[in-house]
């Protein structure tokens, strides 16, 4: 399972404080919790900035990459950040995200193109938001084209099907576990990663939704998410469903994680 750390993002307040203040000790201490804890690659996010997003990206990813041997997934829909933040980065990042809205497909298909860059492949159009399996598999079939039209390998496309809160309509968990099944039987090669916590939006007890879904999606397939590493009851709910769900040869990894303590949680 790639888990990419989700915690160095600047909509939360402490982050967008240190990233203005620079404050390294900050940002690296987050980033290096997060890969003890699990995490394969630590996504950075300075979208609130809007004009000196780029400035902001490039110096998170020097920051980040100076204290942790990670990748980083570098999340803005923004081309010009992107491209700062790739110049100075480390080895092969992972571009968050590219969608089949028009403005942001044009922009961001150009980048892409020919590299080995990674990149999660979010269901939207300009159409909105897709509520069902057979909405979201359209989108995909035609944003996966589209990217390998343009030299980029299927398993360098992580597709995030787009998780909505059941609270406003309660088949999105369905339809949405219904996706990453069909993706893989659809696309040889390709992965599914997406952000978990919106599926619980507006509900209590939202941990245990959480937990849940994140169960019956690796069960269909899932094979990337976006979470907070440091979260160890959803760290150990993964686990266990990876080896439930036959992709943990020898219970290696569960076992590893016991060892470690993990489920005594």
């Amino acid at each position: 399972m790639l888990i990419v750390g989700e915690l160095i993002n600047a909509s939360r307040k402490a982050i967008a404080a240190a990233v203005e203040a620079r404050d390294r000790d900050v940002i690296q201490k987050i980033a290096r919790d997060q890969v003890e804890a699990g995490a394969d690659y630590v996504d950075v996010n300075a979208g609130v900035f809007l004009e000196r997003e780029p400035e902001y990206l490039e110096w998170l990813v020097k920051t980040v990459q100076s204290a942790v041997k990670c990748p980083c997934c570098i999340d803005s829909p923004d081309p010009k950040a992107i491209e700062a933040a790739v110049a100075v980065h480390d080895g092969t990042a992972m571009i968050n995200s590219i969608s089949l809205e028009k403005e942001r497909l044009d922009k961001l298909l150009p980048l892409l193109a020919g590299t080995d860059l990674k990149v999660v492949a979010l269901c939207m159009s300009d159409e909105g938001m897709p509520e069902t399996a057979n909405a979201r598999m359209a989108i995909a079939d035609r944003l996966v084209n589209a990217l390998v039209q343009k030299n980029v390998s299927i398993e360098n496309i992580h597709v995030d099907p787009l998780v909505q809160p059941i609270s406003t309509n309660i088949l999105f968990g369905v339809e949405f576990v219904d996706t990453i099944e069909r993706m893989g039987a659809s696309y040889d090669g390709i992965h599914t990663l997406c952000g978990l916590s919106n599926i619980s939006f507006g509900l209590p007890k939202r941990h245990l939704l959480n937990q849940t879904f994140v169960s019956m999606a690796i069960a269909k397939g899932l094979d990337g998410a976006i979470v907070n590493p440091l979260d160890k009851r959803m760290m150990a709910n993964i686990i266990a469903a990876e080896a439930l769900a036959g992709r943990d040869e020898y219970c290696t990894e569960y076992l590893a994680a016991y060892r470690a303590g993990l489920f005594g949680v």
